[in-house]
């Protein structure tokens, strides 16, 4: 009699135990997720204060080239004014493309390339942007890590049980794909 009761008690502690381990490793692969968004959003930040100073370094060389200066200000503007990661991923991909035209336009004006304000600037935002391309892949990473955990058996049926829901990944905006047109 006492023997069924013993079998009980370990058959519960066992599937108690395992799915606190698949509900424990959710979690964490979801705070991996917003870590890496953190560190994303650390480097975006990073970008977005330098690019006040490249865009006056820029308007005293390249006057007529407004419209493109307008074009950084704005998408920096929106880059630091969206507030879900979804906005933020969006507002980034518009900044880069405008930054990539930008840096193609400034090919055009040797005395600004060759000025020791502006060299440091881009090469200071190229590094931060190599720093933000990892810190997406680090973040897709982690995506579809997370993804993968709530999406497989048996952790799908605590996942729909617990509200684990599916998380987008980055992605490039097609015109972040192309390469700038630069028209004189």
């Amino acid at each position: 009699m006492m023997l069924p009761v013993i079998i009980g008690i370990v058959v519960v502690v066992v599937i108690a135990s395992a799915i606190a381990g698949i509900y424990n490793n959710m979690v964490t692969k979801r705070n991996r997720i917003d870590n890496a968004w953190q560190n994303i959003d650390t480097q975006l930040q990073r970008r977005n204060d330098l690019i006040p100073n490249l865009v006056e370094t820029v308007k005293g060389y390249a006057k007529h080239e407004q419209d493109t200066l307008a074009a950084v200000v704005n998408a920096r503007n929106a880059a630091v004014s969206a507030t879900t990661p979804e906005a933020k991923m969006e507002a980034d991909n518009v900044l880069t493309g405008a930054l990539r035209q930008l840096f193609a336009v400034a090919e055009a004006y040797p005395d600004l390339k060759a000025n020791t304000n502006f060299t440091q600037l881009q090469s200071t935002l190229e590094d931060t942007e190599n720093k933000v391309s990892y810190a997406r892949q680090s973040y897709n990473d982690c995506v579809l890590s997370y993804n993968n955990a709530i999406q497989t058996f048996p952790a799908v049926i605590f996942a729909g049980i617990f509200q684990f829901k599916e998380r987008q990944g980055f992605e490039a905006a097609e015109a972040a794909r192309q390469a700038p047109t630069v028209k004189f």
